[in-house]
């Protein structure tokens, strides 16, 4: 597993990679509704669970160390100066779907930008208490 070459010693990191994160999937899965009807379109979506262990074990280093290490995953990638990347896959669920039931496709879209925008918002949220605390 390779290892970012910038060790990161704040949560506020985290926090931030989580909006980033959330804020490029929401650009995603809008894709996929409004492109759904074009020809040759293949819907898409962020590798969430990649995404989820790399913050799952940047907290648990944290917690382990104080420091956070994010560490890259085949589709997520994290370089010097906060420098984040994540690529989009093909999401063979959904293309199944928009195959075979296009009412279900547009509702899995749906639920899919609802759980990440609650996702945002809790991350824009704590973001805000802990700058909040650091003021103080």
């Amino acid at each position: 597993m390779k290892t970012a070459p910038t060790t990161i010693d704040n949560l506020t990191d985290v926090l931030t990679r989580i909006i980033e994160f959330t804020e490029r999937r929401r650009e995603v899965l809008t894709r996929n509704l409004f492109d759904y009807k074009t020809s040759g379109f293949r819907p898409k979506d962020l590798p969430v669970s990649e995404f989820a262990e790399c913050m799952t074990e940047a907290v648990s280093e944290h917690l382990r160390s104080q420091r956070l290490l994010l560490c890259d995953r085949e589709n997520v990638s994290f370089g010097e100066a906060g420098v984040f990347e994540v690529l989009p896959a093909i999401d063979p669920e959904a293309e199944t779907l928009l195959n075979t039931n296009t009412k279900q496709y547009l509702q899995m879209q749906i639920n899919k930008l609802s759980e990440n925008l609650m996702n945002n918002r809790i991350a824009v949220e704590l973001l805000k208490q802990k700058q909040q605390k650091n003021a103080c």
